[in-house]
């Protein structure tokens, strides 16, 4: 089995490193590929993969070819490479708002290819990862995803689902960071070294979250279980409410998917 990885960001070099500590492949068998060297030679002495600065030489022989370069170099890119892809390469997009009528207009309708939307905490293995596999037998969708849960959750998708995801899952580690921010700045106004108050804040938000999932209860009965009658979170929750933090996140999405929409007509 061999990885060819087209672009060495955040994402690139998160899901890269993702797939070499879960064990499912060896270094050996990645080919990554960056228009600039030293960001390939980087990754490279690192990691020890194999690298190149040509997409089209870099999946030569590559079963499966993740291409993690910006929507605005997507199809210039995939069109540099398609005539060296073998027969039977599966294409990874991880490209946002690039429909699966795009790639197929680009690599031809016979093709297997998955369109995901990762999102960045896979940085740290605990990303979440919307996969929409198009043509794949089980056993690939299988390979798939194990592939991306190296890197976190994932949740396996239609085209229109995922689209959907992406505005929950992808943009949704900037609010979480501005609300850690605010919680921070409030616990430095309270008096809170800066250094402690982000690990306060950071950890709460990380913990609430594990909370939620392992219980399986609701938000809102977690929410209630730390609201004592009278007390200070309830104070607490009354001015979010009064503020409209649930109105300005869902309007967030939602102003996120608007902006998928409008991307994907081009």
């Amino acid at each position: 089995m061999k990885l060819a990885i087209i672009g060495t960001g955040n994402m690139g070099k998160a899901i890269l490193k993702g797939v070499i500590a879960s064990g499912l492949m060896d270094a050996k068998d990645i080919n990554v590929c960056d228009v600039r060297k030293e960001a390939v030679d980087a990754v490279c002495d690192e990691l020890g993969t194999v690298g190149f600065t040509s997409a089209s030489e870099a999946v030569v022989g590559c079963d499966y070819v993740l291409i993690a370069v910006k929507p605005i170099h997507f199809d210039a890119t995939v069109s540099s490479l398609k005539d060296n892809l073998k027969d039977t390469a599966i294409l990874l997009s991880i490209a946002a708002a690039v429909k699966c009528d795009r790639i197929k207009g680009l690599i031809g309708i016979d093709r297997k290819f998955v369109r995901i939307m990762p999102n960045t905490p896979a940085q740290v293995q605990c990303g979440v990862s919307a996969v929409c596999p198009v043509g794949l037998n089980d056993d690939e969708v299988a390979f798939v995803k194990k592939f991306f849960e190296s890197c976190g959750e994932v949740i396996l998708c239609d085209e229109k689902t995922l689209d959907a995801i992406g505005c929950v899952s992808g943009t949704g580690p900037a609010y979480v960071m501005l609300f850690i921010e605010a919680m921070a700045d409030a616990a430095v106004a309270l008096g809170i070294k800066r250094d402690d108050a982000l690990k306060i804040a950071a950890g709460t938000v990380m913990g609430s979250g594990e909370l939620c999932l392992k219980t399986g209860l609701h938000p809102g009965v977690l929410k209630d279980q730390v609201c004592s009658p009278g007390g200070t979170t309830i104070a607490g929750v009354m001015a979010l409410e009064e503020n409209g933090l649930r109105n300005a996140v869902i309007k967030s999405v939602l102003a996120a998917d608007a902006k998928t929409k409008e991307m994907a007509k081009g």
